[in-house]
């Protein structure tokens, strides 16, 4: 259970305390939840090791990613930009990729990077991630069977039990989903706890 978009450390540790097994800090420059890495800093400083701190990053520097991840002390890293599965395999183990699906080639060159995960997340023209929209759960169910898969991409507390139903993933990822209407920088308490009993309770 993934809890991404998290910009402050309240938020990070009420999503500890709802249950979430990880958080994502974006540090993707034209992301609306991006924070700094100093602030990345504190929110690992606040929660790290209990949680899995994951900060997503797109299309960076392999060499620049690697110094970043040890120098904010980041659990892993998402890669959520046009990475090659080149660039991926020199950030093994500590990295895995994030891909927009939105037809069965998609799926199709998901399959060509490596590592024990792989996050699908919906395809949209103008963002990389977090834009609320759902992928196609048939379209992404046959790679769950093949991979260790999170998923993402418009999940709510009144949809992520059907998905996790269908999909049985691994992980699921959720951000605009738990946020405040008028703030996408803040969770709502609320729907976050409600979001992870939903989860939970399908899984088990």
């Amino acid at each position: 259970m993934k809890i991404c978009g998290i910009t402050n450390v309240e938020d990070a540790l009420m999503s500890e305390e709802a249950g979430a097994d990880a958080i994502g800090v974006n540090l993707v420059p034209s992301s609306a939840r991006l924070v700094s890495e100093e602030r990345a800093r504190e929110i690992v400083n606040a929660v790290g090791p209990r949680l899995l701190v994951v900060g997503i990053v797109a299309d960076r520097d392999p060499s620049d990613m690697a110094a970043l991840l040890s120098r904010v002390g980041l659990g892993c890293l998402q890669l959520h930009g046009h990475e090659s599965p080149a660039a991926l395999r020199r950030l093994l183990p500590h990295a895995y990729k994030a891909l927009r699906i939105g037809t069965a080639e998609d799926v199709l060159a998901a399959e060509l990077y490596a590592g024990d995960y792989l996050l699908v997340d919906a395809k949209h023209p103008d963002v990389l991630g977090g834009s609320g929209r759902t992928v196609d759960w048939r379209l992404v169910e046959p790679l769950a069977r093949r991979r260790r898969l999170v998923l993402a991409g418009g999940l709510t507390p009144e949809n992520v039990g059907e998905a996790v139903g269908l999909v049985q993933p691994d992980c699921v990822d959720v951000a605009s989903g738990v946020e405040f209407a008028e703030d996408p920088r803040r969770k709502d308490p609320a729907r976050l706890r409600a979001f992870i009993a939903a989860a939970r309770r399908t899984s088990a």
